[in-house]
């Protein structure tokens, strides 16, 4: 090998003498080696091949991002579009009504006052204005207006009454405030925090779409009009994928069931991590126990004015619906009652000053809130209070404490109940 090598030196030693080369060393083992190089005649340095190829799967990969994005962008600008067009349509036809009813007043004649007697004005003045209340037919117009102020001010019970704790007597029409943009929202959840934590106000709403397998996105909107308009403010990724519609808001974190386990998961928003998770003792899960409409409902999360709920069946319970009361911080089970209505035979339920209720079916569109539980007193019992599903595919509703309304998700569309409350007793 060596006399190779010395002929080759030798046989080049005319042309390349100033370039050619023989090199004799030991290696890193010690063995002796020796290196003959010949440095290019044409080339002044060697090509790298991987560098273009990385460097075009760089720009290969930057240009794939922009179209995705472009193509995003374009299914948000052309959703707003449509949705532009329809609120046109509706202000062209309310439009033409007030314009025909413009001219339908118009062309009716404007009823004639009798004239007033000459004589004694004060004594006739009621029958000459019918609509004016007796009280104030005497007296200068400053006392009237401040007589006025104090009998407006001690009435606000009706407002209580709707809103206090006590037992449901009615809901409302439902109410659209937006309508999902692609199939991963036929159904999912939405919810505003009753006690929001920073960096978050308490207009803040959250929507999860909870179509496919690893649900993992959670849109965060300034108000209602964005979340309408459609334009997100926050996007968080959540680490633990979710499973079905039964998530919640509390004091800043997430509440929600991991999926294909009864892991509930409590992830805070303002430090983006998860903060707890534990398993809800014996609870069926993935379809186990699902309310009637599906969709693997075994969990639902609630809250409302007596803290963090739990809804679900297990084994033990033979498929009739559990309610447990939760620890917010630990998520551990502080009590449970066990009620003897069939989660599988209604199709939602929510939660209202410690009282469950149920809804009957997801699809009529002339439902009803069918059976009541009290966690105070023990005790169910059947009620019918109408409810309408208006889009016959309701799969969240859930009773949300920041509005005190029923939110819903009804076939693609996100949808609010008001809702209508007894007087709480006395304590």
């Amino acid at each position: 090998m060596f006399l190779l090598l010395l002929l080759a030196g030798l046989l080049l030693q005319g042309d390349a003498q100033d370039q050619a080369s023989l090199w004799r060393g030991n290696d890193r083992s010690g063995r002796c080696v020796y290196s003959f190089t010949v440095p290019s005649p044409v080339e002044a340095s060697c090509p790298q091949p991987a560098a273009p190829e990385v460097e075009a799967l760089k720009v290969r990969l930057g240009v794939l991002e922009m179209l995705v994005s472009q193509l995003s962008e374009r299914s948000l600008l052309q959703g707003e579009k449509e949705r532009l067009k329809r609120e046109m349509k509706a202000l062209q036809l309310r439009m033409e009504e007030m314009r025909r009813e413009t001219e339908r007043l118009r062309k009716r004649p404007c009823p004639q006052t009798p004239a007033a007697p000459p004589s004694h004005p004060q004594r006739d003045r009621a029958p000459t204005r019918p609509l004016e209340d007796s009280a104030w037919q005497y007296g200068s117009p400053a006392f009237q207006e401040l007589k006025a102020e104090v009998t407006e001010v001690p009435v606000p019970d009706s407002k209580q009454n709707q809103t206090g704790c006590g037992d449901l007597l009615s809901v409302g029409e439902p109410v659209s405030h937006r309508r999902a943009d692609n199939i991963a929202g036929k159904y999912g959840v939405w919810m505003q925090d009753p006690e929001p934590v920073s960096p978050y106000g308490p207009n803040m709403v959250w929507r999860i779409d909870t179509v496919g397998t690893e649900v993992r996105q959670l849109f965060g909107y300034e108000d209602l009009e964005q979340l309408s308009k459609g334009f997100p403010s926050k996007v968080l990724l959540l680490l633990d994928p979710l499973e079905s519609t039964g998530a919640t808001l509390y004091r800043g974190s997430l509440y929600y069931q991991r999926r294909l386990s009864r892991t509930l998961i409590r992830y805070e928003l303002a430090a983006e991590h998860v903060a707890a998770r534990r398993e809800l003792p014996h609870a069926g899960f993935h379809g186990q126990f699902p309310y009637s409409w599906g969709g693997y409902t075994d969990i639902d999360l609630a809250v409302d004015e007596k803290g963090l709920w739990a809804v679900y069946s297990t084994s033990k319970a033979q498929g009739a619906i559990v309610i447990s009361l939760l620890d917010p911080l630990s998520l551990e089970v502080r009590r449970s009652w066990e009620t003897n209505i069939r989660k599988s035979s209604v199709a939602n339920s929510f939660i209202i000053c410690g009282k469950m209720y149920t809804v009957a079916s997801y699809s009529a569109p002339d439902s009803t809130i069918n059976y009541v539980y009290d966690t105070e007193t023990s005790q169910g019992k059947a009620v019918s209070i109408p409810f309408k599903n208006k889009y016959r595919y309701n799969s969240m509703i859930d009773y949300s404490l920041a509005q005190r309304k029923l939110f819903a998700w009804d076939n693609f569309h996100l949808v609010s109940y008001d809702i209508r409350m007894s007087h709480s007793p006395a304590t």
